[in-house]
């Protein structure tokens, strides 16, 4: 009740946030950092950019735990219960980049949470050991070098989904680079034999958002012609 009655307040006085706190002074900047004393430089996420990722990645940078540059072998999973079955199995090891595919919003369909394979990675001890790179999302809670959000995603034709194991993927957080070592021949002789993966759908309205949704760098959002 106190809560309501607070914004009712606000509310009605017609005033905005700005103008509530425009005259409060910040008593411990411990707390409250200031712009010159800002708690980190760069923030805790961090936008990718290369050949996996041309229209961007997304790293929780203050989650990393290990080395912020990273290269490993890929080991690829169609989904994000294939990489579970796969964790425990133990097909993940250090010097690894886990791919999870086909997890984005059309892939998906929709992008359901995925903290599952980073817990199973940091529960073996290797959440400083491996990266994982995916076109789908995860919780606040992921820790260690996970990149989401991956577009275009594997679904759309993104290269995400011609990477294959053993693939050298090259990672670095503060020159914002995700890249797969791959030539441009090699590239295109792959996209040449390549078709997405298109998972089985008993809903009309799951196939009829999987058609029409964008992906994530676009804000998931559905368009139509």
């Amino acid at each position: 009740m106190v809560r309501i009655s607070c914004w009712t307040i606000w509310l009605s006085q017609g005033e905005t946030l700005y103008e509530k706190v425009k005259d409060a002074k910040i008593i411990d900047t411990n707390i409250i950092h200031t712009i010159d004393n800002p708690y980190s430089e760069v923030g805790g996420l961090a936008i990718l950019y290369g050949n996996l990722a041309e229209q961007g990645a997304v790293i929780k940078t203050a989650g990393i735990i290990g080395e912020r540059v990273f290269t490993g072998t890929a080991v690829c999973f169609n989904s994000q219960d294939d990489c579970i079955e796969g964790i425990l199995a133990g097909k993940v090891v250090a010097g690894n980049v886990v791919v999870i595919r086909y997890e984005g919003p059309r892939g998906g369909p929709g992008m359901q949470e995925m903290l599952s394979p980073t817990s199973l990675i940091m529960g073996m001890g290797l959440g400083d050991k491996v990266a994982l790179i995916t076109d789908g999302r995860f919780s606040g809670a992921t820790r260690g070098a996970s990149i989401g959000h991956v577009s275009p995603e594997a679904a759309e034709g993104g290269l995400i989904g011609l990477v294959e194991d053993g693939d050298s993927i090259h990672i670095d957080v503060d020159k914002y680079i995700l890249e797969v070592a791959l030539s441009d021949e090699e590239i295109s002789q792959r996209r040449a034999n390549f078709s997405p993966l298109i998972k089985p759908l008993k809903s009309k309205w799951l196939r009829q958002y999987r058609a029409l949704v964008t992906n994530a760098s676009a804000g998931a959002v559905l368009e139509a012609d």
